[in-house]
């Protein structure tokens, strides 16, 4: 993927960002640092903007964070809900992302034998203490 490309995936996921707004029922974010890249995340990340674009869906926040700390598991996403509950999920490649967005962002299921761990934070909010 050469700087032109990776601008264009910019951009989607700052659209996807920006048209959530407050109305979003989750957050996912897809670790995108060193080893998640040469794991394959930048086509994980492709695969969740196609899903979300292709089923119109429009209440979900898509964003990226520089790594997990799980670079044995690369490519991570994490889901988070507005009730706080966050799902990470490991090695995802692009078939595994579908089945995320399917059963997960769409039908509320956390997926079997990708998820690897479940946490209960305090719900989202508007706002976020840095």
């Amino acid at each position: 993927m050469n700087i032109e490309e990776l601008q264009k995936l910019r951009e989607r996921a700052q659209r996807h960002l920006a048209l959530r707004g407050g109305k979003r029922k989750y957050r996912v974010v897809i670790s995108m640092g060193t080893s998640a890249i040469a794991a394959g995340a930048r086509e994980v990340m492709t695969t969740v903007l196609d899903e979300l674009d292709k089923r119109g869906i429009e209440n979900v926040e898509v964003a990226v964070n520089g790594g997990s700390g799980l670079t044995d598991a690369e490519p991570v996403i994490c889901v988070e809900d507005k009730s706080g509950e966050k799902v990470t999920y490991a090695n995802v490649n692009p078939a595994a992302a579908r089945k995320i967005v399917a059963e997960h962002l769409v039908g509320g299921k956390i997926v079997d034998g990708l998820a690897v761990g479940k946490i209960k934070e305090p719900p989202l909010s508007g706002s976020r203490a840095g």
